[in-house]
């Protein structure tokens, strides 16, 4: 969906971030409502539109959700998110002080890492707002192609709820709800709402006609 839809008010409503006004949102059969905050929020890895990195180092950074969290761990959830090969080539790794904000590091890195840090822990459900609008399309696509790859690991079955206005980025998701002025008009794969959904059509064929025409994705 567009600017003003509701996405980021819809994935808020999962942690309980606040109340919904009707209805239930249910996380593993149970109504967010019914749990302890933390027990809820501890289920799940949240990356905000706008990346938000902590003064510190880096690697006090990714044991924010978990803090006797390995190097190991860290090292592969940076992998994840493509974020190993810069952090590699910090002359002091993951002891590289991060300044307040991030602001020693470019839009970018800070997307990947705040990515990285969700992961760490191995959460339930990992939503990804609108997190990777400072990435390249190659490197979007890497990082959609590493998290459904974990996500499909044996032992993992973490959901991932992607949140973006690019179609491409959603397009091989298992579901797309399509939001218009606060409300889904269209839920279903890429191939039923190019189909069904006028929106979704508008908003993907906007966005990739010349590519399209090219043979290209």
């Amino acid at each position: 969906g567009g600017t003003g839809s509701g996405k980021t008010t819809l994935v808020n409503l999962v942690p309980h971030f606040y109340d919904v006004t009707e209805g239930s949102v249910r996380v593993a059969g149970k109504d967010v409502r019914a749990y302890d905050p933390k027990v809820l929020r501890d289920k799940i890895g949240v990356v905000p539109q706008k990346a938000v990195l902590f003064s510190g180092t880096l690697r006090k950074n990714m044991q924010w959700r978990d803090e006797n969290a390995s190097d190991e761990e860290i090292w592969r959830a940076l992998e994840v998110a493509q974020a190993a090969e810069f952090v590699r080539k910090l002359p002091d790794g993951l002891d590289t002080v991060i300044l307040q904000g991030g602001k020693n590091l470019s839009g970018g890195q800070k997307q990947r890492l705040t990515i990285a840090r969700a992961l760490v822990g191995s959460p339930e459900i990992l939503i990804l707002d609108d997190s990777a609008s400072a990435l390249d399309f190659a490197t979007d696509a890497a990082l959609r192609q590493s998290i459904a790859a974990l996500s499909r690991e044996s032992g993992n079955n973490m959901t991932v709820i992607l949140v973006s206005q690019r179609a491409n980025t959603v397009r091989y998701a298992d579901k797309i709800i399509v939001l218009d002025d606060g409300r889904a008009v269209g839920i279903g794969t890429h191939e039923q709402l190019l189909a069904d959904c006028e929106q979704y059509g508008e908003i993907y064929w906007s966005q990739n006609e010349e590519n399209e025409k090219g043979g290209q994705e």
